[in-house]
């Protein structure tokens, strides 16, 4: 997604899957079970950011164009 930076804390996720039952085609638990993203452009802005910020313990973490945290 242009001008977003999303970080993935794969110490804090612990593979709920709330960004998935979101946007499943921007998200998917990888073979550890942590979450990551695949495609972010699959979904539109709104979608993306209600994925990230459906997480409960605030592992996924978005910046905009200048740096200003948007999610959490």
């Amino acid at each position: 997604m242009a001008g977003l930076r999303i970080h993935i804390d794969r110490d804090l996720c612990v593979g709920f899957g709330d960004c998935i039952d979101v946007a499943p085609d921007a998200f998917a638990l990888d073979e550890e079970g942590i979450a990551e993203l695949l495609s972010p452009d699959a979904v539109e802005r709104d979608r993306l950011l209600h994925a990230c910020a459906a997480c409960p313990v605030d592992a996924i973490t978005v910046r905009g164009p200048n740096g200003d945290v948007l999610v959490p």
